[in-house]
């Protein structure tokens, strides 16, 4: 009997760490098994599906005292992913497997009874690990090859059972390493089966769209029923960039963790678009549980985040809100553990303008107090409010644009556009942590943003009449920045300030 070592990998949010299975089977005393390393439930049950798949598949091992350290101990281990290294520990220490034959090789993997391996969650984490710690090579499910093959310079096998991994180890079997299509980046020239030329009218807003996917700006639409405002917000995807493959490494490894990837799926290239319901909980639109989980913020990470009805949403989850829109990430602390997610995403809002929807429009009469309005409307914060660069007006389309074959713009139009001010934005912020004008502050604000004497003129008279708040000015700039992109001048104008303070609809309410 032998002491062996099968290394595998434990997640802590998107990322992972090297675990080391020790295995050690004693003829000393009577038969046992003991699992020590702080396992989490899942884990503590391999024993009985690595034990019946190793029956299963006519490995026999002898009647030992068995020990198995999930080391680090103090780091915690979860889900089913550990049962294919176990099983394969298990041969080596018992000498059906030569010990160096699992040396320097990372597993993961879900034993069935049988001895068939079934796909498991966090599989892209634990490739970049394995790729960073100069492994030989991944032996995974043959449904999470793909997702692993996308990290270039490492071996990725795919193994359909537990004897197959095996004979491919001892040199019995030959396999080939799974092969990443980098190709699928731009297999789907259009994926998008929605275009801004379905929508009539309601340019104002299309004007909107385009300079907040210009400069990745968070945005509210406010308008009465019917107006548009979910149509608007589904084509918003059709105007953004396509993902870098960075980009959507990023994405996959968050959809990877939370095991939302399509199986035998390799990577996300498509912006998220993400539309919880209202009756969303805090922990599920942030990201909670017991074992922290992403949450609907870091699903949309690289993408858009839509919430529709806003004020119907609970305001305490909605107050949650502000650290992501503000710092990119997310963190949950639990007693035993804090982890972050990535959550650097486009806030698409939708609201009515009054509980009964028709305030101002004048087809339909509005039978909303102003008590009742103000406190609909209270139920969004100030703090929030300034948080969302745009708030624009989405009134009812008139019957003369409804005539209308299609809308004046399209999709690919549009994107033209927003690629042209995004060019000039990642010239701008080279060398720098920047990657849109939305995050501009501080120093960054005042490097990039400088304005004359004229436009200093303009702004002092505008927050003596909206009484703008610090956070809005500074929103205001970041806009005007976009809308000075967009028109491919270098300098911020008046007229860049006044249309970006007319996108700031409730300010301007307010002051009236």
């Amino acid at each position: 009997m032998a002491l062996s070592r099968a290394f595998s990998a434990a997640l802590a949010g998107v990322e992972a760490h090297t675990v080391v299975l020790e295995v050690d089977l004693a003829r000393q005393g009577m038969p046992s098994f003991t699992m020590v390393g702080l396992a989490e439930g899942a884990v503590r049950e391999s024993k009985e599906r690595v034990f019946s798949a190793l029956k299963n598949r006519g490995f026999k091992l002898p009647p030992s005292r068995i020990t198995v350290n999930l080391a680090p101990a103090d780091v915690r281990k979860a889900g089913s992913g550990y049962d294919l290294p176990l099983a394969l520990g298990l041969l080596a220490a018992a000498e059906v497997l030569p010990a160096d034959a699992i040396a320097g090789y990372y597993f993961s993997g879900e034993l069935s009874l049988t001895g068939d391996l079934k796909p498991v969650s966090g599989i892209l984490p634990l490739a970049i690990r394995a790729k960073h710690e100069g492994a030989r090579g991944l032996l995974v499910p043959a449904a999470n090859a793909q997702e692993a093959a996308v990290v270039k310079g490492l071996s990725v096998y795919a193994v359909d059972s537990l004897d197959q991994a095996v004979r491919f180890l001892t040199g019995q079997d030959a396999l080939s390493p799974t092969q990443f299509d980098p190709a699928v980046l731009s297999k789907d020239a259009d994926p998008f089966p929605l275009d801004f030329a379905e929508v009539k009218g309601q340019e104002h807003a299309k004007r909107a769209i385009e300079i907040a996917a210009a400069g990745g700006h968070n945005l509210l639409f406010m308008g009465p029923p019917g107006s548009g405002k979910t149509m608007l917000a589904k084509r918003i995807p059709t105007v953004l960039p396509p993902l870098t493959f960075d980009e959507a490494l990023e994405v996959t490894r968050v959809y990877s963790v939370a095991g939302e990837l399509a199986r035998g799926g390799s990577l996300i290239t498509v912006r998220p678009f993400r539309s919880p319901h209202h009756t969303i909980s805090d922990a599920g639109l942030i990201g909670g549980g017991s074992v922290p989980r992403p949450g609907e913020v870091s699903m949309a990470h690289r993408g858009v985040l839509f919430l529709d009805e806003l004020p119907e949403f609970k305001k305490s989850v909605l107050e949650v809100l502000r650290q992501p829109i503000e710092d990119g990430r997310v963190t949950i602390a639990r007693a035993a553990m804090s982890l972050t997610y990535p959550a650097e995403f486009m806030l698409v809002a939708a609201m009515n303008p009054c509980p009964c929807g028709f305030r101002g429009d004048a087809r339909h009469e509005c039978v909303c107090t102003d008590v009742k309005v103000l406190s609909y409307r209270s139920k969004l914060s100030g703090p929030l409010l300034d948080r969302i660069d745009l708030q624009v007006e989405v009134p009812a389309v008139p019957y003369k644009d409804l005539k209308a074959e299609t809308g004046r713009v399209d999709s690919a139009l549009m994107r033209t556009r927003v690629l042209g001010a995004r060019t000039v934005q990642t010239e701008r912020f080279t060398g720098t942590n920047i990657r849109t004008n939305s995050q501009l502050s501080g120093k960054a604000l005042n490097v990039y943003c400088p304005i004359g004497e004229d436009c200093h003129r303009f702004l002092e008279m505008a927050n003596q009449r909206l009484g703008l708040s610090a956070r809005a000015h500074t929103r205001i700039l970041r806009l005007a920045r976009t809308i000075a992109d967009l028109d491919s001048m270098a300098d911020i104008r008046v007229e860049h300030l006044a249309e970006a303070i007319n996108y700031r609809n409730l300010d301007r309410q307010g002051a009236s």
